[in-house]
């Protein structure tokens, strides 16, 4: 935990941290949510079914590609989870 911390602290000393968080394990109070018809159907959680789980994030401000991969190959969580480095897309709002 505390390599996490460190890593995110050095993240931010380098000026390339945006935000970051970690999620709540999924319990009685997660729910996934669909709307069909214009109702919404809730399925309330846990989900044991789930294959692979977000963890958490840290959104980085990047130049390229190759920095934010070379940032993930570097992050502690990636000795025992997969680290996916995403673009972000158009928001709606």
């Amino acid at each position: 935990y505390e390599r996490m911390l460190q890593f995110g602290r050095d993240l931010r000393a380098r000026g390339v941290l945006v935000a970051s968080e970690s999620l709540a394990t999924p319990d009685s109070t997660t729910a996934r949510v669909q709307v069909s018809g214009g109702k919404p159907l809730v399925l309330d959680g846990p989900f044991a079914e789930a294959k692979e789980m977000v963890g958490g994030f840290f959104l980085l401000n990047c130049a390229t590609r190759e920095e934010a991969v070379s940032i993930a190959a570097r992050c502690p969580a990636a000795e025992w989870a997969t680290v996916e480095v995403r673009s972000l897309g158009p928001c709606f709002t």
